[in-house]
């Protein structure tokens, strides 16, 4: 089983955007999600989606400014940001059933994430 490996963070200012990938070996067969983690705050939830994705999750605090879609063909999924907050600044990780990861508090498999940073 391959590790996972979000890429595509970088730094831009307020209100930019910037797509993130992941991708993981048997990614197609599951739900994946993303979590994000910022200094000094506990991981949290960003968005989900099914395994034939055709259903989405979204935190509250995305606001309608984030999409997440995944292509099964080549096990690769995405999350889309627009309009990104100084607030949003942190370590984006791309997980398999991100529902069960939710209540794992000693979960170790995050894989690779990517630094999303946000300037003002």
């Amino acid at each position: 089983q391959a590790q996972a490996v979000a890429t595509g963070g970088g730094l831009v200012q307020a209100g930019g955007s910037l797509t993130l990938s992941c991708a993981a070996s048997e990614l197609s067969s599951s739900a994946w999600g993303w979590f994000r983690q910022a200094p000094g705050k506990d991981r949290e939830y960003v968005a989900a989606i099914s395994k034939r994705g055709d259903s989405t999750n979204y935190a509250k605090f995305v606001k309608g400014r984030f999409t997440i879609s995944r292509d099964n063909s080549k096990n690769m999924m995405y999350l889309q940001m627009n309009s990104l907050e100084p607030e949003d600044t942190a370590v984006y990780y791309c997980v398999a059933n991100p529902a069960n990861v939710k209540f794992q508090p000693h979960f170790d498999s995050w894989g690779q994430g990517t630094q999303v940073t946000v300037s003002s």
